[in-house]
């Protein structure tokens, strides 16, 4: 078992095993107290594959659970549905001495962990990712939340897990299409900080490569945590791609996957950064074209005006200037402030 910690405010580790779904009850008690009332959540594919069977781990491991599905699909993440899920959890009489357990991709993770948050002020909570997405970015760092109507991931908290239990057989049962959301968040480890993880993409080698890719990216993720648990400062390089990749998910009406749309997004950060001078054209030209040897998109259908609309109110905005991760060679990436009244000049420059 590949054990990661993550030193942050109240210090977590998450833990890398194949067939670790059938222990994960025991690996769960371990970071608790006591068993007491455990509410699964999760979406409903996922409830379907795996819900029964960590439930049967939970129960031997002495937790009374009850299990919570929402619609699968980025749709269903939104006040009303996390509402829901609150509603569940009342219903159901958790305390303050019970513990939520997300189950599943980014989705319910993020959702499950701000029910978690909000619930009675704050009741424990742990992360079982399912999906490679998950495991490399939403399910590490406390980052919990919900879209509004009006952007992505507006309303959330900041709110860290007790554990993180990632089994990568889990990922045998993913759509190819959906795998590859999480190929594009790790290809972004490799060009944030990591050129040997970046090279092994290039090569088109990592599906023999899964756990050594979990344990990179998120080691690289929880070095990140570590130093700014709140984003405001290093840990925004893990936006690399985001901020027109967000753009991109809201005006495709979330039909552009978040791993596709951030493919696209680190391409136009890459040209942009080539075009002003801070990379060599070598940089967009590598991005570019081991994104596509991956399967992976490397433009989107929307104009600049589109995607400006959008970016304008991406919580990334401070005041009246917004924050792009450029990158400046594979393995090194910076951090640029943009006044918002250049941003419009910034976005043509990036979509070409």
């Amino acid at each position: 078992m590949k054990t990661i910690p993550v030193k942050a405010g109240k210090p977590y580790e998450v833990l890398v095993e194949n067939g670790l779904m059938d222990r994960a009850g025991e690996l769960l008690l371990s970071a608790l107290d006591k068993p007491g009332k455990l509410a699964i959540l999760t979406d409903d594919t996922v409830d379907g594959l795996y819900g029964s069977r960590v439930q049967q781990s939970m129960e031997k491991a002495g937790f009374q659970v009850c299990r919570y599905g929402i619609p699968h699909g980025e749709g269903s993440k939104n006040l009303t549905e996390w509402g829901k899920m609150l509603s569940f959890l009342a219903q159901h009489h958790l305390t303050r001495t019970d513990c939520v357990l997300a189950l599943g991709g980014g989705v319910p993770g993020d959702m499950a962990g701000f029910a978690a948050a909000s619930y009675l002020r704050g009741i424990a909570f742990a992360q079982m990712p399912t999906t490679l997405l998950a495991m490399v970015d939403s399910s590490v760092g406390g980052k919990t939340g919900v879209n509004l109507p009006e952007g992505k991931n507006l309303v959330g908290a900041f709110y860290q897990p007790r554990i993180v239990l990632c089994d990568p057989e889990t990922l045998k049962t993913l759509p190819r299409e959906t795998l590859l959301d999480g190929v594009a968040e790790s290809v972004k480890y490799g060009v944030l900080g990591d050129l040997p993880l970046f090279e092994l993409f290039e090569r088109g080698q990592w599906e023999n490569e899964v756990e050594m890719i979990l344990e990179r990216c998120i080691a690289a993720k929880a070095k990140l945590v570590e130093e700014d648990e709140r984003d405001t400062g290093s840990r925004q390089l893990l936006n690399l791609g985001h901020t027109l990749g967000h753009a991109i998910e809201k005006c495709s009406g979330y039909s552009i996957s978040h791993g596709h749309a951030v493919a696209v997004g680190m391409v136009y950060a890459a040209r942009l950064s080539w075009r002003r001078g801070l990379c060599g054209e070598s940089v967009l030209v590598r991005m570019t074209e081991t994104l596509q040897r991956l399967g992976l998109p490397v433009s989107a259908p929307f104009s600049a005006d589109e995607l400006l609309a959008v970016a304008l109110s991406d919580k990334k905005r401070a005041g009246d200037s917004i924050t792009f991760v450029l990158p400046q060679e594979i393995g090194k990436c910076t951090l640029s402030q943009t006044a918002i009244a250049n941003l419009p000049d910034m976005v043509r420059m990036a979509i070409g």
